[in-house]
C-alpha cells in the first residue's frame, strides 16, 4: 500500500455515466493487474475504491461509473485537483497460471482491469481472448483500446444491439481457452463460474471501509474461512469460492 498525493490530469466521459480519470504523481503507479486505488473525496467520510485500468510508474488510469453521490462528486472534479490516494491495494491477478490461451471476461465497469491484464499477458507471449459484456451498444467503451493490445475481442450485449446477443456466458460457449479471469457484478461472476470449464480467478466488487484490511467490513466466506476482499482479494481463485 502506498499513500500518496496525486494530480487529476484527466477526467472525461466515455459514455453517458462512465468516466475515465488519470491520476498522476510520484510513485503512484500500480504494477500488478487487478489491484485498486482508494480515493479520498472532499465531503465524504469513506474513500471510493476504484479498479486500475492501466498504469505506469507515475500514473494510474481508472474507469468508473457514476452510481451515487461520491462518484458523482468525483466526476465533477476539475483537472489539476490534488487528491489523497491509497494506491496499489489488493492482491491482483496471477498471470503465471494463465496457460497459452487465457480468457478474460469483463462485465460493464468490471471491464477496466481486463485491459491492464491483457497487456501483461500479451507481453508474456500469451494469446488472450477478451469478452466484454454490456447491456446495449451505447454502453460499450474501450473496445478499440482492447483491440490495439493485440487481443481477440468479443462483444456481448444483452439486447443484441452489438456483437453476440445475450450475456458473456453466451459468448463463452464455443471458445477454446486455457484459463479464466473475470471481473464484474456478482451475478455475472457466478454465471461465469458455472459456465467455465477451466480453473480461474474472479475479482469481486464489494463495499469497503478502510481498503486495507483493518475494519473487516468487506469480509466474505470461502472454503478456507473468511477473507477480506480489500486485502486478501479482490481476486479469489475459483476453487475457494462458495457457490
Amino acid at each position: 500500500m502506498k499513500n500518496t498525493t496525486v494530480i487529476l490530469s484527466e477526467n472525461i466521459p466515455l459514455t453517458e455515466n462512465v468516466y475515465k480519470a488519470v491520476l498522476t504523481g510520484h510513485n503512484a503507479g500500480v504494477i500488478v493487474p487487478g489491484r485498486f486505488v482508494n480515493i479520498k473525496i472532499d465531503g465524504f467520510f469513506l474513500r471510493r475504491p476504484l479498479s486500475v485500468c492501466d498504469s505506469d510508474e507515475n500514473s494510474v488510469t481508472v474507469i468508473y461509473k457514476v452510481v451515487g453521490e461520491g462518484t458523482k462528486a468525483f466526476s465533477e472534479l476539475k483537472v489539476g485537483k490534488k487528491l489523497d490516494v491509497l494506491s496499489d491495494l489488493g492482491n491482483g491477478y496471477d498471470t503465471k497460471m494463465s496457460g497459452e490461451k487465457p480468457l478474460l471476461v469483463g462485465g460493464g465497469v468490471g471491464t477496466p482491469p481486463m485491459y491492464m491484464l491483457a497487456k501483461r499477458l500479451i507481453a508474456e507471449k500469451k494469446k488472450p481472448t477478451v469478452i466484454l459484456g454490456f447491456n446495449t451498444k451505447k454502453e460499450i467503451f474501450f473496445e478499440e483500446e482492447f483491440l490495439k493490445t493485440g487481443a481477440k475481442v468479443v462483444i456481448a450485449t444483452a439486447d443484441g444491439s452489438a456483437g453476440v446477443r445475450g450475456f458473456v456466458t453466451d459468448a463463452i460457449k464455443d471458445l477454446d481457452y486455457s484459463y479464466v479471469y473475470a471481473c464484474g457484478p456478482e451475478p455475472m461472476l457466478k454465471a461465469v463460474y458455472h459456465a467455465s470449464k477451466t480453473s480461474g480467478q474472479f475479482s469481486f466488487e464489494e463495499r469497503m471501509g478502510c481498503g486495507f484490511g483493518a475494519c473487516m467490513g468487506c469480509s466474505c466466506k470461502t472454503i478456507t474461512g473468511y477473507k477480506r476482499i480489500c486485502k486478501d482479494g479482490p481476486v479469489l481463485y475459483k476453487e475457494e469460492i462458495l457457490w
